[in-house]
């Protein structure tokens, strides 16, 4: 397992009001991070690199400290009623990453302090649905766990649902470090869902992440401590030998003896999807990437926001649906599969 060490961090001046940017900076002077200020994100400078792509790289290893601004919260379907950010971007490394759509030009990781603010308007937001129970996700414009070392804000965010009866909370991640949230009262109101996909994808397109054996054993971890477990199949991809490979995924999960003591293991299947956008993005910072981009091949369909994706013509995708679920139901006939989209 291997904890992302940020190479820069840069403060803005609002964050260290708060005890999390407090703790972040200790952490920074501990373990020796050169320390700059910003007056906010957008005013980022000094990443070094004399290219582009140098200053791509290094962005990738720089971390923004700031609050969040915004309260409103975007609808979060089908995973979620609403989505709520802990941080932007990941330093995971996802050649076909859905971020390079909004945050292409702004790489670095961003982390917000201001968790009680969050919380506040996470208590609105429920309100609002009483007496329903209302889902969160915490994970759709970054991965929390992946920083969890450095900001504790997931911890605090679990224990935060923990405490209320109507909230209910949803992450997802592709890495395993795990173990600082095991131990707290969590309730069950918090599913972990692991992101896992063939070994050629994790190869080839998920760099600076877990391995799936990682990501397989972290999840034992979580099941073992009582979360709701889920698993998201995502971007499911017709590459060669694609039947093969998701059928030995499926038998990977079926060694772990923890996975169907879950009464409730849930699946999402996501396929592969990308707009013009990301396309040109991808291609300028992965030129040689292995992603199939072509839009030749693939069917258009309207977005939020009105944005185009590209996906599998419908023959295909529903090949993709009715196989996959097939797997699944065969080796865990009580899970319970999401959505296919």
């Amino acid at each position: 397992m291997r904890l992302w060490m940020p190479q820069r961090v840069y403060f803005e001046p609002s964050a260290l009001n708060y005890p999390m940017g407090q703790q972040i900076y200790a952490y920074c002077k501990e373990n020796g991070i050169p320390i700059l200020q910003t007056t906010s994100h957008n005013q980022v400078r000094g990443i070094p690199g004399e290219t582009e792509k140098a200053r791509y790289a290094n962005a990738r290893k720089t971390l923004v400290v700031g609050t969040k601004k915004s309260m409103k919260l975007d609808v979060c379907k089908p995973s979620a009623h609403y989505q709520f950010s802990l941080m932007t971007n990941c330093p995971g490394n996802c050649e076909y990453c859905y971020l390079f759509t909004t945050q292409g030009k702004k790489p670095y990781v961003r982390v917000y302090t201001n968790l009680e603010e969050i919380f506040q308007s996470i208590e609105k937001h429920i309100e609002s649905r009483l007496p329903q129970t209302t889902l969160f996700e915490a994970a759709s414009t970054g991965d929390p766990l992946a920083v969890e070392h450095i900001t504790g804000a997931l911890r605090k965010t679990i224990e935060y649902f923990g405490g209320l009866e109507k909230g209910r909370l949803r992450v997802v991640t592709k890495f395993a470090n795990v173990d600082s949230l095991l131990n707290i009262k969590h309730q069950g109101h918090t599913r972990f869902r692991f992101s896992i996909n063939t070994e050629y994808v994790i190869r080839q397109f998920e760099h600076n992440t877990e391995d799936l054996t990682e990501r397989l054993k972290a999840a034992e971890k979580t099941a073992r401590a009582g979360y709701p477990l889920g698993f998201i199949i995502a971007p499911i991809m017709r590459h060669e030998n694609w039947k093969e490979e998701y059928a030995r995924l499926i038998e990977a999960l079926d060694q772990y003896k923890a996975f169907h003591r879950k009464s409730h293991i849930t699946f999402e299947l996501i396929q592969h999807r990308f707009t013009q956008t990301a396309k040109e993005i991808i291609q300028e910072r992965y030129p040689n990437t292995k992603l199939n981009m072509n839009e030749e091949e693939r069917v258009r369909k309207f977005g939020k926001y009105g944005r185009v994706k590209y996906i599998y013509p419908k023959d295909e995708a529903m090949e993709l649906k009715e196989y996959l679920s097939g797997l699944i139901k065969h080796r865990f006939p009580n899970a319970h599969i999401h959505y296919f989209t």
